[in-house]
């Protein structure tokens, strides 16, 4: 069973209406900031959960798709290369004071999933405001790569191999904000600043959607009847990956010090999860080899360390690493009892026993940004 990180798709925004800030010099221009507009509200409307239309038509609107991430999905691939034609255009403008006063009366404004803030604010949601095109196409690829994760959780039961190469684009998205475009945001942020727009939250998120993929490959390798050798070292990897994600996180916190413990929670509990099911099959492998001592004290040593951890909050994942450590613990005893009657192999020390070997194969699949190349023209 895998553990599911939803949060970061819950994001709000508020409305904004770009034909409204922005002054444009002929009716085509004025057009096409009416149309982005328009696409963007589809998007404040599902996410916000504010649509006034039926799903039956909301699902003609989207071409017949039925989920709501599928749906979500489609509104932010129409909007997005419109956003990115008008960021080309505007980045063409040098009088920068004149950007400066349109930004500032669009009040670009998202809540963020990932800020401790966030969740203890009795008040509703909190707003971010930053004043800069980069903020709001950051906040919606953020948005993206989060439904491109919610939606591989989705097809997971169906589907695996579209399930992994969903997470694997959604790392590419996070991999692209992290490394294009929000090192270019940095300069226009203020002290207050959703954990969303920090580089470092991405390459996070990136290492997550990469750890998910890797498990969904895995369990398509366990069904195959893959050698324990290997399953062992790709749960290893993944245990790796959120290792690398743990050490970024902890970068992240000293950039913003607003990060929700609810991320460091999940890359805890999934990387105890996953070093529990490596060290089973290690053990496993070590049997099958004749070293049944060594294979106990993996064992042992694995047990030992994982109920040293402090576990999460959410019940949720407390149920499903509390259910691997009780088959872990059942399987110790099993072989403990095996070897005092059958075997009666001599346990090596923590210090003599093998370690396992990590094996990380997914990789990302590159976002490509899209633009759709619509001359546009203001009044300067």
């Amino acid at each position: 069973m895998m553990l599911h990180f939803r949060d970061p798709a819950k994001l709000k925004t508020k409305k904004i209406v770009f034909e409204e800030a922005y002054a444009a010099r002929d009716s085509t221009t004025l057009e096409q900031l009416k149309e982005l507009s328009s696409k963007r509200r589809m998007i404040e409307e599902s996410i916000n959960e504010s649509s006034s239309i039926t799903t039956a038509i909301a699902r003609e609107m989207s071409g017949g798709l039925t989920s709501r991430s599928q749906q979500v999905l489609h509104n932010l691939e129409m909007y997005l290369p419109l956003l990115e034609n008008l960021i080309f255009h505007v980045g063409m403008i040098s009088d920068f004071g004149q950007i400066v006063r349109w930004n500032s009366e669009l009040k670009m404004q998202w809540t963020s999933a990932l800020s401790s803030s966030s969740f203890f604010n009795f008040k509703g949601p909190k707003y971010f405001q930053i004043n800069s095109l980069q903020f709001e196409i950051g906040m919606t690829l953020f948005l993206y790569g989060a439904i491109l994760q919610e939606r591989a959780l989705e097809v997971l039961p169906a589907d695996l191999v579209q399930s992994a190469t969903l997470f694997r684009e959604a790392a590419g998205v996070f991999h692209h904000l992290a490394h294009k475009v929000l090192p270019i945001l940095q300069y226009s942020l203020t002290a207050e600043r959703p954990p969303e727009v920090v580089s470092s939250v991405s390459t996070v998120m990136s290492l997550i959607c990469l750890a998910e993929a890797q498990a969904v490959t895995i369990k398509r390798a366990e069904e195959k009847g893959t050698t324990v050798g290997l399953l062992a070292k790709l749960h290893h990897g993944v245990a790796e990956l959120l290792d690398e994600a743990a050490g970024v996180l902890n970068t992240a916190s000293r950039e913003c010090n607003d990060i929700s413990s609810r991320i460091v929670e999940f890359i805890s509990c999934c990387k105890a999860l996953h070093e529990l099911k490596s060290k089973k099959y290690f053990a496993e492998s070590l049997k099958i080899a004749n070293q049944f001592g060594a294979a106990i004290g993996v064992l042992r040593v694995a047990l030992v360390d994982v109920k040293k951890k402090k576990m999460p909050g959410q019940e949720s994942w407390k149920y499903v690493l509390k259910e691997e450590i009780d088959k872990f613990a059942e399987l110790l005893r099993k072989h403990e009892h095996e070897n005092e009657f059958v075997w009666h192999e001599k346990v090596p020390s923590e210090d003599e026993l093998p370690k396992p070997e990590g094996n990380k194969i997914a990789s990302i699949i590159p976002y490509q940004p899209k633009r759709w190349e619509r001359q546009l023209a203001f009044k300067i």
